[in-house]
């Protein structure tokens, strides 16, 4: 019976622990308590798709709602090193499921929905967008990150 107890203990310290250790680091303060809007926009051309704006401007370290709305008659997959793992993904809703590797989110096609993130620290990284038909030559875009005013 003490081995029963003892055993039931730790058994619920293992269990209470278990979410604290599995979300890992929480991310710093936003730079700012406001919200950013932005928006992306995919069409296609052929087969390929492309996503607009080419240049994805956002401020560093803030919330952002990022409106993402396709136009395309299949699924697309936007990539983005970084921005889709650790913790920066805050919500997601519609039409985007988030991939197994957490580098990006498929867009249903002709879907759209609202991804909020905190976007990383200043500096420039290429976002993609590609289909199963087009992976080896996906397009790319630039997401630049901004210090943020204030």
């Amino acid at each position: 019976m003490r081995h029963a107890t003892a055993g039931f203990i730790t058994l619920a310290a293992m269990l209470s622990a278990g979410p604290v250790l599995a979300e890992g680091k929480p991310l710093p303060a936003p730079s700012s308590n406001t919200t950013v809007q932005g928006e992306l926009t995919i069409t296609l051309d052929g087969d390929k798709p492309v996503c607009a704006p080419a240049e994805l401007k956002l401020p560093a370290n803030t919330n952002v709602e990022l409106h993402i709305v396709s136009k395309a008659n299949v699924p697309v997959t936007i990539t983005a090193p970084g921005q889709f793992e650790k913790g920066h993904v805050l919500h997601a809703d519609g039409s985007l499921i988030h991939v197994s590797s957490e580098k990006g989110y498929l867009v249903k096609a002709n879907g759209q929905g609202v991804l909020k993130i905190r976007t990383m620290e200043a500096g420039a990284e290429t976002y993609a967008c590609t289909t199963t038909s087009n992976q080896k030559a996906p397009f790319e875009g630039k997401l630049i990150l901004t210090p943020p005013a204030g």
